[in-house]
Order: structure tokens, then sequence, then C-alpha cells
């Protein structure tokens, strides 16, 4: 029996989102039994939820929310993701991973620095990307 995470994902966008390996990546990063919410919204629905829970006014293309040291949730928002690609030398699908890993890495307890760029680099070359 392979342990996968415990991944639930909702895209509450109109558009598609690319088959990427965010169950293998979330248990990767978070561990087999972390419980992780996956929700891809709208920037105006992002921006919303950066202010009334991070007092930050923008429109944020991931927002990370540690419910417990074995669950929590990302929001990320695909059309921000698409706009910021090329400013990141990839394509869309590499943006999203980078957002996802970027997002649970923080979920982790990990903040912004060079540990948390060497890892997420680490992870992207690991898938790909």
């Amino acid at each position: 029996m392979v342990n996968q995470a415990n991944i639930a994902i909702r895209n509450k966008t109109r558009g598609t989102i690319p088959r990427l390996p965010f169950a293998d990546i979330a248990r990767d990063v978070l561990g087999a039994s972390y419980e992780l919410s996956v929700a891809f919204v709208t920037p105006s629905e992002a921006a919303r939820l950066a202010r009334t829970y991070k007092g930050k006014d923008y429109e944020p293309n991931v927002l990370s929310f540690r419910l417990s040291k074995t669950s929590g949730e990302l929001v990320i928002s695909p059309a921000v993701a698409r706009r910021q690609a090329k400013d990141f030398d990839t394509d869309y699908g590499g943006m999203l991973a980078k957002l996802f890993i970027h997002g649970s890495l923080h979920l982790k307890g990990l903040t912004h620095g060079s540990t948390m760029e060497s890892t997420e680099r680490r992870v992207m070359r690991k898938y790909g990307f």
C-alpha cells in the first residue's frame, strides 16, 4: 500500500487546472498523514481572503492557512499565476507547481529565506520544473 497525503482539491474558477503531481508533492513536503485542502480561486476571491485573514490589500498568488501541525489549506489564484509565470521564467503549469510547493513549505513552518528557497528549488527539480 502506498501512503498518500490526504488532499482535497477544489477548482472554484471557470478555467481548467493542469494535471500536476499535487498529492506526490504534498506527501514529500508535508508528510503522508498531512490533511491538505487546496482551493483554486479567482483573483478577487484571493484578494478578499487576504484582506479578511491576513490584513493585506493585494491579489495574492498563494495563501497558506496552517490549521494545525498536521492540517492546512492552500488558496491559489491561477489567473495571478498565469500572469506571473514569465516573471519567474516558467510556464503556467510550472508556476502553479511553484506556488503549491511554496505554500506547502509555509504550512510546514518555513519562512522566506535561503532555506525555503533552496528547498523549493530542490522539490521543483525533483518534479521536473
